[in-house]
């Protein structure tokens, strides 16, 4: 029997289907020699400071740095109350652990995410405790289509080939805990006065929040600069006319505009002669296939409504029906090995194109190049068409599909004119230039209606004579740099600062690919997300910018290594190295140490300053009712409306971020829980179903009557 453990439900049902197993039993499914059970991401976590030591259960700054000789995990906390246990996660770990202790198990797989977070979700549940003795082996796929499935179980390797993956996940998991703990703590009782949301520090967040910062500067320093345009307005013998700018010594932005006056004043009238003339035909490819940030940025910038995180969400959904490829990756090619499935692919997607005589599979480097892969190949459909499939999920789905379609359709080609104008007149030192496009072959860009504008030139010879019929002088102002959109900060974190244009730099994407950037694929828009969250960051229209909280942190904060691209992005290479046996984890782990220490003692000396005043919330001791567990008083509190009774054990509490309310977009209120307890039922309007659509209900929250927590039911007027 072999017991395969997947990161999700979702995926252990891929797993399950491609088997042809139905049998379905308590946390896991079962059948054809197999036993295929799930975690939910992670389900064991690192132990709190306070787990180590009691005295850490209060923040003070004697107690800091703390870094714990051993790390030590625990099974995950409850979401809404992390000083209890989640109960499910607890049940399924212990379901697995039975799992794999059964006599008929002869061998564990794992079946999580093929990368680094992945390959610590598995172990921390296979490897819990001891070793098991049994051997243990790694299914590593891009999708879970079930030709992949079955053929990944057929080429399955040993789980201790993964040990580099495996450091590479423990060392950032520890890394990213004691830098947080330290410094956020540390940071929060030296810059904040009041209790309330800690000062968040983070080896990813800092650098993150400077680029904004920097870009904030930019724009609020700017002195914009007036500048002068010479348009002059030509026609041909046979009447026609065109347009050309005045250029001397290759500029054709002025400072003077009297200059220009003068000259505009002086060529009225006058004749000129075409000197020059280049007819130049050129090719345009398509854009790279998608990897996450490229993905995450064309939706984001395209399409009303969307963040980075959401895009990941939503793509991380495709995968696990099986639709997409694995969307957590930095490659903008794909693996060489998989050419065959490629065709295959597209021969299925291209069959109901009205442009599908001009698709052509061809092997190209573009898009087949091993150098440009790292762990995983870029984002493409799988060979499963979608047949339903939610508007954000249609939305993404189309963008992947059609990067995917560009890359085997003609190439688009152009034809660029360019004239170079000389006036009779001596006098005049300078030139008019004109560029006309026209194009030629529309290719790759009609499978998502590119439009190309036009610029026609009228047909001329070198050395023929044209008349100036008119000119202007046109008034223009520098513009201040853009603010960053979540399209440019992703580029900005993957680029660790260095931007770049598609096909411009090798080695560039060679820095990239090696792990040199801010975050990964997968982390960069939670890091966006938490900005906003803690109150950094603030978003108008697409646009990013700091808030008045962000700025004093940036200004105030001392361990200015954290805000430094460059020493966040050797951090990030020291993870990729480890990741591929290049470098050690004790030695990645020193250097975060050494780091956090002087980090600690750093803020510690420095000068006295807050930065964040945290205003005290009054909460009501108002009663809102009988507890319906023990007959005790129901008081508001921070988190939810409890009983009074708490410290003698009652647990009754309708959480204020209940999680069922959260699905149809609300919170409880004082007035609906005073008609739960008076009613024993609410009358609640404005929810929203799943479909967007408004709806009234009658809601009731019902203790369950083979176990200790209560659950809502609905109902509705007749």
């Amino acid at each position: 029997m072999k017991l395969i453990l997947a990161e999700k439900p979702s995926v252990a049902k891929n797993i399950a289907d491609a088997l042809k197993i139905k049998t379905k039993k308590d946390g896991y499914f079962e059948g054809n020699d197999y036993l295929i059970t799930w975690a939910f991401g992670h389900l064991v976590e690192l132990y709190d400071a306070k787990d180590y030591d009691s005295k850490m259960k209060s923040w003070k700054m004697d107690n800091f740095p703390f870094i714990p000789s051993t790390f030590k995990y625990k099974v995950k906390s409850n979401p809404k109350d992390r000083s209890q246990t989640d109960g499910g996660a607890a049940k399924q770990l212990k379901i697995v652990q039975t799992l794999i202790k059964r006599p008929d198990v002869e061998i564990i797989v794992s079946a999580c995410d093929y990368d680094r977070e992945g390959q610590l979700i598995g172990d921390s549940i296979i490897y819990r405790g001891a070793a098991p003795p049994k051997p243990v082996y790694r299914l590593l796929l891009n999708e879970w289509t079930p030709k992949e499935v079955i053929k990944g179980l057929e080429n399955m390797q040993s789980n201790q080939m993964m040990r580099p993956l495996r450091d590479a996940g423990i060392s950032r998991q520890w890394a990213d805990w004691v830098i947080g703990i330290n410094l956020t703590s540390v940071a929060t009782l030296k810059y904040q006065k009041g209790k309330g949301k800690a000062l968040n520090i983070g080896r990813v967040l800092m650098p993150t929040l400077k680029i904004i910062y920097d870009r904030d500067k930019e724009i609020d320093n700017f002195v914009p600069e007036d500048y002068f345009k010479l348009i002059a307005t030509f026609q041909t013998k046979e009447k026609k006319e065109y347009q050309g700018t005045y250029v001397e010594n290759k500029e054709e932005k002025f400072k003077s505009k009297e200059t220009l006056e003068q000259l505009h004043q002086s060529i009225q009238g006058k004749q000129a002669t075409i000197i020059d003339k280049q007819v130049e035909k050129k090719k345009e490819f398509p854009p790279f296939l998608f990897n996450l940030s490229n993905l995450q940025g064309y939706v984001t910038s395209k399409f009303k409504g969307f963040t980075s995180d959401k895009v990941l969400k939503v793509a991380q959904s495709l995968y696990e029906k099986k639709f997409i490829t694995y969307p957590r990756t930095s490659s903008t090619a794909l693996e060489e090995s998989i050419v065959a499935k490629t065709a295959n692919v597209l021969k299925v997607l291209a069959e109901d194109l009205p442009y599908k005589d001009e698709i052509k599979f061809m092997k190209t480097k573009r898009v087949f190049n091993n150098a440009k892969v790292e762990s995983h190949s870029a984002i493409i459909p799988t060979y499963l068409v979608p047949k339903r499939l939610t508007s954000d999920e249609q939305l993404v789905y189309t963008a992947i599909k059609n990067r995917f379609i560009m890359q085997f359709m003609p190439i688009a080609e152009y034809e660029e004119t360019s004239f170079k104008t000389k006036l009779a007149d001596d006098i005049v030192k300078g030139l008019f230039t004109s560029k006309g496009k026209v194009q030629l072959i529309e290719g790759w860009k009609k499978v998502e209606k590119i439009q190309s504008k036009d610029t026609i030139l009228p047909f001329v010879q070198v050395n023929d004579s044209v008349s100036l019929v008119d000119s202007e002088v046109t008034s223009h102002v520098t513009k201040p740099p853009k603010r960053h959109t979540e399209k440019t900060l992703l580029r900005v974190m993957e680029t660790c600062g260095r931007s770049y244009k598609e096909d411009e730099s090798e080695e560039l994407l060679g820095s990239i690919l090696t792990g040199f950037s801010i975050g990964t694929p997968a982390t960069r828009a939670e890091t966006i997300k938490k900005l906003k969250d803690v109150g950094y960051i603030t978003t108008e229209s697409k646009n990013l910018l700091c808030t008045e909280l962000g700025r004093d942190l940036v200004e105030t904060f001392p361990v200015q290594e954290l805000f430094d691209l460059e020493f966040t992005g050797r951090l990030e290479k020291g993870l990729a190295d480890i990741q591929k046996g290049k470098a050690s984890k004790q030695e990645f782990l020193n250097i975060v140490f050494n780091f956090t220490n002087k980090s600690v003692a750093t803020i510690k000396d420095a000068d006295e300053r807050i930065i964040n005043e945290v205003a005290s919330q009054k909460i009501s001791k108002e009663v809102l009712g009988t507890c319906p567990q023990c007959g005790g008083k129901i008081i508001e509190g921070y988190k939810g409306f409890g009983c009074s009774n708490w410290k003698k054990g009652c647990k009754f509490t309708i959480w204020k971020n209940d999680k069922y309310l959260a699905t149809m977009r609300k919170k409880p209120t004082k007035t609906m829980v005073k008609q739960l307890l008076s009613n024993k039922k609410a009358y609640v309007k404005g929810l929203t179903s799943k479909k967007g659509k408004k709806f009234n209900a009658y809601l009731s929250y019902e203790k369950n009557p083979d176990n200790a927590y209560y659950s809502w039911k609905m109902e509705f007027n007749d």
